[in-house]
């Protein structure tokens, strides 16, 4: 097969929770452990540092991969879904794996995958593992794919578990309280592995210091570790003070990643430094400063409040969630504050499972409205997400695809307007970046 033809393969032949939902969810490891098996269990063969949780974990596994390829390891990092391409998914020290090991790879397992019948995720994890293994990296940030106690992730032992935080999301399959999501996101904690917690709730807190006592896993908050004193927006860069509560001296860190939201994040990335650092990574301040001010050209992240012009102001994020979109609606209202004559054109596309109501609730009737939606199954039809949004009195036009409806904004925005992309992964995926850049409103 072609890489085309292998990449078809994968996408037609197994199912995949990105594009029909929780139908390709399996609710236990067995399928992953006997596909590792088949291959020699990769994942025994590199070091790895496993992240997860509701919002961030992605922009955390990229600081961190960022952080440790700075300091000369050779880093993999796996994360999901992808926004363009599947290669986007396993990468190291920043470049995509190949297309020929893909190619390969699913040949060689074939036999294994009509005799197992596991899902993408699972085949993509072994994939991602047998690469890493293959290529002899030093260490592999692994983000999980949804939850962590079963997720197909969840089969390596790390130098570090880290999970960034709890909010609603996927409740379907996770659980309908915060206790019941956090007991599955405290699943990667291991025995006697160090495990950072980036932020807490009063009723998540207890489960993760349970799940810790339980397994003998030395525990920190970051949120405890580091108190933020004031964040400063620039353009292209959030920068951060913050004091460190063991002795109360100030620490100035910055990143390009310039989403307020990225000041938790970081917090949490300082944290698991110092933490690897204690358990024999010997990491630099200085070195690690660097990392955070080059994230994006050394992993390629995209998404997380990415400029992609400034007359107007045109902004993709993959916030997607109820905890995810107050993020983008406090940052909006920073910049709305700034420049009071600044309109917010929204455009919008969800998936089915996600909770569009509760989205839906927290934005303001005064934005104006682009409704859309991704190519894939999962998507909910762009009338279908204008008939909600009226419900709930936010009023706009309905377009087939995001480009389209992106096309209608820079019509209509003056060059100081805000034009956010958000509500899906797979609609942010799917934007011409370079259209976009380079049109004339």
């Amino acid at each position: 097969m072609t890489y085309q033809q292998t990449i078809d393969y994968l996408y037609e032949q197994l199912p995949m929770f990105t594009r029909i939902g929780a139908a390709a969810y399996k609710k236990d490891l067995h399928n992953t452990i006997a596909l590792l098996q088949e291959l020699g269990n990769p994942q025994q063969h590199f070091k790895s540092i496993h992240i997860a949780g509701t919002n961030g974990k992605g922009s955390t596994s990229h600081m961190m991969a960022a952080i440790m390829q700075k300091h000369g390891y050779k880093t993999g990092l796996y994360t999901s879904p992808h926004l363009v391409d599947f290669r986007e998914r396993i990468k190291i020290n920043g470049e995509w794996i190949s297309q020929e090991f893909i190619i390969d790879f699913v040949a060689r397992i074939q036999p294994s995958i009509e005799a197992i019948s596991p899902s993408f995720f699972e085949v993509t994890v072994a994939m991602a593992f047998e690469w890493f293994a293959q290529q002899q990296v030093d260490i592999a940030i692994i983000e999980t794919g949804l939850g962590g106690r079963l997720d197909s992730t969840n089969i390596i032992t790390p130098e570090l578990s880290i999970i960034t935080n709890i909010g609603w999301d996927h409740m379907n399959l996770l659980g309908n309280t915060l206790p019941e999501i956090a007991f599955e996101k405290a699943g990667i904690i291991k025995p006697y592995i160090p495990v950072v917690i980036g932020e807490t709730l009063p009723e998540t807190k207890p489960v993760f210091e349970e799940k810790a006592n339980s397994t003998g896993s030395p525990i920190y908050f970051s949120e405890q570790a580091f108190t933020i004193v004031h964040t400063s927006l620039q353009p292209q860069q959030l920068q951060l003070e913050l004091q460190d509560s063991r002795n109360g001296e100030t620490v100035d860190v910055a990143t390009d990643l310039p989403g307020i939201y990225q000041q938790y994040n970081l917090r949490t990335v300082l944290k698991a430094t110092d933490v690897l650092t204690a358990s024999g990574w010997p990491l630099n301040k200085a070195t690690i400063q660097e990392a955070l001010l080059q994230v994006q050209p050394l992993t390629g992240l995209h998404g997380r409040w990415e400029v992609l012009r400034q007359s107007p102001y045109v902004v993709l994020d993959v916030a997607h969630n109820p905890q995810g979109i107050e993020q983008v609606l406090a940052q909006l209202q920073q910049l709305q504050s700034d420049n009071s004559k600044r309109k917010i054109h929204w455009v919008m596309g969800m998936v089915h499972d996600k909770d569009i109501s509760k989205v839906l609730s927290l934005l303001p009737a005064a934005f104006t409205y682009y409704f859309t939606q991704a190519h894939i199954p999962r998507a909910m039809p762009y009338l279908q997400m204008q008939e909600q949004a009226l419900q709930k009195g936010l009023a706009g036009n309905a377009y087939p695809d995001v480009n389209t409806a992106l096309q209608a904004a820079l019509a209509k925005a003056n060059d100081e307007d805000i034009i956010m992309v958000c509500g899906s992964v797979f609609v942010v995926g799917e934007v011409n970046k370079e259209w976009v850049s380079s049109t004339l409103a």
